[in-house]
């Protein structure tokens, strides 16, 4: 049976090309986890809760739709059922955990993977600082043995207010295994205007692993949101427009 969790610590890098470049890169960690499994990783791990406070936790009401009918699993399994893939063996979730209480996740990523243990569809579930998420459910062909995903799904979520919403995502994902890459690049008619990416190497879920994770990135999960208004201001002295907020309503895109 696959481990039912992983820590990937590794970097975070944004490279936006207009109408001002600007680039970012931070160091931070993920928690990857069976979501089937939250129970079992809160039983067996002293500094990992599910669904109630702890140095690290995962809370079900932090993912999924806000209005959600049913647990995260069920919106899964309705989601990619909603695409033509059939309900996955296993689902495993790349996200930041609560630290210390608190979490923004820009992004959450589900492997949704079969009886052999390949990739068929994912689900990147987008969160904006307006309190709002989107799903965008995509198929995945030929996910066996790590290969390289790529994926592509029109924009359909404001994310930032310093970008619209016309264009295209363009995903390039290597799956978790020993380290695991998530690539998107954000296209519009003009050509390419931003790129983010997340790298990480693969450490065992353990309390010790989860300790070494805290001290090296202490007060991470607050990092993350004190980072997006830090570079919020830079993007307004380097005088890139503020566009506000664009509209949409959160929901599932299927791809």
């Amino acid at each position: 049976m696959a481990d039912a969790g992983a820590i990937y610590e590794g970097r975070v890098v944004h490279q936006r090309l207009r109408p001002r470049r600007h680039r970012l890169s931070y160091r931070v960690f993920t928690l990857l986890a069976d979501i089937d499994r939250l129970d079992e990783l809160d039983r067996d791990l002293r500094l990992f809760a599910h669904d109630r406070a702890g140095l690290m936790s995962i809370r079900s009401p932090d993912h999924g739709p806000k209005e959600r009918e049913g647990t995260l699993r069920q919106w899964i399994d309705r989601a990619v059922a909603g695409i033509g893939v059939e309900r996955p063996v296993r689902v495993e979730m790349l996200c930041y955990p609560r630290l210390m209480g608190y979490v923004f996740n820009p992004l959450t990523v589900y492997f949704c993977r079969d009886s052999g243990d390949a990739v068929t569809a994912t689900v990147y579930e987008v969160h904006n600082t307006f309190g709002e998420r989107h799903a965008y459910v995509l198929p995945v062909d030929g996910g066996r043995d790590g290969a390289l995903i790529r994926q592509r799904a029109d924009k359909g979520f404001p994310v930032s207010p310093f970008l619209t919403m016309e264009g295209q995502y363009r995903f390039q994902v290597r799956p978790p295994g020993e380290d695991v890459a998530v690539v998107i690049r954000h296209s519009d008619a003009d050509g390419p205007v931003l790129g983010a990416a997340f790298t990480g190497r693969r450490r065992p879920l353990t309390d010790r692993a989860l300790l070494g994770a805290a001290l090296r990135h202490p007060l991470m999960t607050y990092k993350v949101i004190a980072g997006i208004h830090w570079e919020a201001a830079r993007l307004l002295l380097k005088g890139v427009p503020f566009i506000g907020r664009n509209g949409g309503a959160a929901g599932t895109v299927r791809g």
